[in-house]
């Protein structure tokens, strides 16, 4: 038995979430959390870029939105249904982002957009007392 049969079906790739982990080496205050049914790296406790399936997905300005849509690979990221994708997050396929350096190139996009956004504060799931 593998060790996805014991988890389960898989929701992201591994081999990805290792590139961008490798991307994001050395980065302070880097967390990685699931979320959207894949894996999440965030900065500040803001998104920057994760993994959902195949695909990146990146967080960016939502003003460079339609700008970043006409990369190769790039697609809203649309969780809402019928509101339609929120501007700033993107799906990018792995066509998008097949070599190292456009791989970068997106990973440095979520970043700089997440390190420009406000820290949040830790959520602390105990009351202190």
């Amino acid at each position: 038995m593998s060790r996805q049969d014991l988890a389960g079906p898989m929701t992201y790739s591994e081999a990805q979430a290792a590139r961008v982990r490798k991307a994001l080496a050395g980065r302070p205050g880097l967390i990685e959390k699931q979320m959207f049914g894949g894996i999440a790296f965030l900065l500040g406790g803001n998104m920057a870029v994760g993994v959902h399936g195949e695909d990146l997905i990146v967080r960016v300005d939502p003003a460079q939105t339609d700008v970043l849509l006409r990369e190769p690979g790039a697609k809203p990221f649309d969780l809402s249904g019928s509101r339609g994708p929120p501007a700033g997050w993107l799906l990018v396929a792995p066509s998008g982002y097949r070599t190292d350096v456009a791989l970068r190139t997106w990973v440095g996009r979520g970043t700089a957009y997440a390190s420009s956004l406000p820290k949040k504060a830790p959520k602390n799931s105990k009351a202190k007392r």
